[in-house]
C-alpha cells in the first residue's frame, strides 16, 4: 500500500530537518572548538596522516550537505551526500572499535558524551533515516513506477562510496599495521613453560609484589584490598591495608609489597604509607613532593619521577620518608627529545640484586641504569631502531594542557627485572618474525644489565584473545596477567646466568 503524497512529503521534511540540525550542530561545534577538534583528528589511527586538510574539510562538507537539504530542488542530492557521509562515519567507528589498538576520543559537542558503541548505534539510525528519505523521494518522482531499481542502485553505490575509502585508509595506515623494523631477534627453544593459571574473575587486579612465598595483587577498584596467592596460584588469604589516615583525596593509589614491607603510595596527595606484612597496618609519611611514579629502594628511600617546578618536565629523584624528610631531584638523568613530558614517559623499576634504579622509555629504544644516588648512569639500548620518540604533541590553549596529537608508536610496553636481567615487553615486530605468531603472542626481550647487551627473546602466548598486560619475574618464575587471568611460567635457567635461580 502506497503512502499518500502528504505523508511522504512530511516524512521527507522531518528527515531532512533532522539531518540539517545534526550537520549544522556538528560543524559549528567543530569550528567553535577547532583547536581541540584538530587534535582529535590527529589522534586518529586512520586519519592522522591526512589531518592537515581533513579538519577543515569535514565541517565544510557538513555545512554543504545541510545547504543541499534546505533547497527543495537539491534535496535528493543532499540525502545521497548525507547517506555517504554517515556511512563513512559508521565504517570508521566499526574499524576503530574492532581493529585499532588505539581508540581516540570521540567527536565534540553533545556526541562527545556518547561512548563509541552508542555513537555507532546513533549513526546507524541516521543511515536508516537517509535510506527511508531516499526511497520516499524516488517514489515521489514517478507515482506509477515502483522506485526499487533506482533506489537500489543509488543506495548501493552510496554505501560503497562510504565504505571503500575508509577501508582503503585502514589497509594503508602505517599507524595500524605493525611496523617492521630492521632488527632480528634470537628465539631459543622452549625458554618458558606454563605451569599454572587462575581466573581472578576481574581484570582490575595488578601485581603489587612477589616474595619468596607469595604473590600479592592489588585492585584498582578496591585500592586497600590485597589478594595473596601462592606460587601454584592458589588463594591463601584476602586482606586490606589499614591506613593510619583515611580522609585524604586519593586519586591514583598503588600498593607495593616488598620482601619485608608494604607500601600504599599516591603521589597526587602526596603521601606514602608504610608498614609490615604481619598486621598490614600502614603509617602515613606526608611529603611535600608530588610525583607520578615511585618505587622503594629501602624502607625509607624511594626513587620517584616528578615534575621540575621551573620547566614542568619529567625528572627522576630520591625521596626519604624518615626525618629529616628530603627530596633530591636529578635533572640530567632523563633525556629530553621533544617536550620533556610525553617523550620521557616510561617505567621505573628498582633491581634489588644489583642495587640499581632502572628507567625504560615507552617511545624510544633506550633504558637507563643508575646507581641508587642517581649520580652515575649507563644508557642501554633495546634492539629496535626507534632512537627518537615518534610523537606529535599539541598544546590546547583553551584547556591549558598538552596532549598527544597522534597515535604514539609504543616501543616498550612493560618491564620487569630480576638478577642481572631486564625483561622488556616490546611493542614492535622484528624482521623475519611470522605475523600470525606476533598476533597470537607477546614478545619479551631479555637484556643483560651487567654486560649491557641483548641476550635473547621469547614469546608469551595470548590466552584466548587476551594479551599480556603486566608481568613480574622472581627467581625462575615469570608471573603474567592477561585479562581476568594470572599465569605462572617457569623460566629455563640454562638460558640465564646464576643470578636467575631455581
Amino acid at each position: 500500500m502506497k503512502l499518500n503524497a502528504k505523508i511522504k512529503n512530511v516524512t521527507i521534511e522531518i528527515i531532512c530537518l533532522l539531518y540539517i540540525l545534526l550537520f549544522v550542530y556538528a560543524a559549528v561545534s567543530k569550528l567553535l572548538d577547532f583547536e581541540n577538534f584538530s587534535v582529535q583528528i590527529g589522534q586518529s589511527p586512520l586519519l592522522s596522516a591526512f589531518a592537515g586538510f581533513l579538519y577543515w574539510l569535514v565541517p565544510l562538507l557538513e555545512i554543504g550537505i545541510a545547504i543541499l537539504l534546505v533547497v527543495p530542488a537539491l534535496r535528493v542530492k543532499g540525502l545521497i551526500a548525507a547517506l555517504i557521509m554517515m556511512v563513512l562515519f559508521t565504517t570508521y567507528i566499526i574499524i576503530i572499535l574492532n581493529f585499532s589498538s588505539f581508540i581516540p576520543c570521540s567527536c565534540g559537542g553533545v556526541l562527545e558524551k556518547l561512548a563509541w558503541t552508542e555513537h555507532l548505534v546513533f549513526n546507524l539510525f541516521f543511515v536508516l533515516l537517509a535510506l527511508i528519505g531516499l526511497y520516499l523521494s524516488f517514489d515521489n518522482e514517478n507515482a506509477t513506477t515502483f522506485p526499487c531499481k533506482k533506489f537500489g542502485i543509488i543506495s548501493l553505490s552510496s554505501l560503497l562510496l562510504g565504505i571503500v575509502p575508509v577501508v582503503v585508509l585502514f589497509l594503508l595506515s602505517e599507524d595500524i599495521i605493525h611496523r617492521h623494523n630492521n632488527f632480528v631477534r634470537r628465539f631459543p627453544h622452549h625458554p618458558i613453560t606454563l605451569e599454572h593459571q587462575t581466573d581472578l574473575g576481574l581484570n582490575s587486579y595488578y601485581l603489587a609484589g612477589i616474595d619468596h612465598e607469595n604473590i600479592y595483587l592489588g585492585n584498582v577498584t578496591a585500592p586497600l584490598f590485597i589478594k595473596t596467592l601462592d606460587f601454584n596460584l592458589v588463594k591463601k588469604f584476602d586482606t586490606e591495608i589499614k591506613l593510619s589516615k583515611m580522609d585524604l583525596p586519593f586519586r591514583t593509589p598503588r600498593i607495593y609489597v616488598g620482601s619485608s614491607m608494604s607500601y600504599f603510595i599516591d603521589g597526587t596527595v602526596p603521601s606514602i604509607f608504610s608498614g609490615n606484612k604481619t598486621d598490614w597496618k600502614a603509617e602515613q609519611h606526608r611529603t611535600n613532593a608530588f610525583f607520578s611514579l615511585a618505587v622503594p629502594i629501602d624502607s625509607v628511600t624511594f626513587a620517584i619521577r616528578a615534575r621540575d617546578s621551573k620547566t614542568n618536565e619529567n625528572v627522576l629523584g630520591l625521596l626519604k620518608i624518615s626525618p629529616p624528610f628530603t627530596v633530591r631531584l636529578s635533572k640530567d638523568v632523563l633525556i629530553k627529545q621533544l617536550d620533556g613530558v610525553f617523550d620521557t614517559d616510561g617505567m621505573l623499576l628498582y633491581n634489588e640484586q644489583l642495587n640499581k634504579i632502572l628507567y625504560t622509555y615507552y617511545y624510544r629504544n633506550q633504558f637507563i641504569v643508575s646507581d641508587p644516588q642517581l649520580e652515575q648512569k649507563v644508557i642501554g639500548k633495546t634492539i629496535d631502531t626507534i632512537s627518537k620518540a615518534q610523537l606529535k604533541v599539541s598544546y590546547i590553549s583553551s584547556k591549558k594542557t598538552k596532549t598527544i596529537a597522534a597515535p604514539p608508536l609504543v616501543v616498550n610496553k612493560a618491564t620487569a627485572t630480576y638478577g642481572n636481567y631486564l625483561f622488556v615487553h616490546s611493542g614492535l615486530m622484528g624482521r623475519f618474525e611470522p605475523e600470525d605468531t606476533w598476533k597470537r603472542s607477546s614478545v619479551i626481550d631479555v637484556y643483560d644489565l651487567v654486560k649491557n647487551t641483548y641476550a635473547f627473546s621469547f614469546y608469551v602466548p595470548n590466552r584466548d584473545k587476551d594479551k599480556l598486560s603486566e608481568f613480574r619475574v622472581y627467581q625462575n618464575r615469570l608471573i603474567a596477567q592477561m585479562g581476568n587471568y594470572i599465569m605462572s611460567y617457569r623460566l629455563d635457567t640454562k638460558l640465564f646466568d646464576s643470578s636467575i635461580t631455581k
